[in-house]
């Protein structure tokens, strides 16, 4: 089953999808938010064009692990995707989704105008991994 992986910011929203299989997420593209709030075109041919069957979205919690402003932010946003995507959609906690995605990167040797073009689409691949790995372990494979 292919899963795509968003990391919604304001400004930027990470897209990731995983294999056929569902065990690996790999880095797809960088939306600009505000676009996507006008037009969900470039996201809706993403969909097709990898055949997704869900939509995971990294959600925002706070360090102690609740819900924040920003939560209520992406998960209005969320839904607001998925309904016009008409994929099923689930979150994944994406705390340090970031900064992990900029100590991949900074050891993959990019310079930090790489990395700026690239750490949300990492970063949603790495939320998307995280529950990928997550599904696995639920299921005991």
């Amino acid at each position: 089953m292919r899963v795509l992986g968003l990391d919604i910011g304001e400004v930027r929203v990470g897209v990731a999808v995983c294999d056929r299989d569902g065990k690996v997420a790999s880095p797809v593209a960088v939306l600009d938010a505000r676009e996507l709030a006008r037009d969900t075109r470039m996201l809706s041919r993403i969909v097709e064009d990898y055949e997704a069957e869900r939509l995971v979205v990294g959600m925002p919690l706070t360090m102690a692990g609740d819900e924040g402003p920003q939560a209520v932010v992406v998960r209005a946003e969320a839904e607001r995707l998925a309904g016009v995507l008409g994929l099923p959609l689930e979150y994944q906690d994406e705390r340090l989704s970031s900064a992990e995605a900029r100590r991949v990167m900074r050891e993959a040797g990019m310079s930090e105008k790489e990395q700026r073009g690239a750490l949300d689409k990492v970063a949603a691949a790495i939320v998307l991994q995280g529950w990928l790995d997550g599904r696995r372990g639920r299921e005991g494979r």
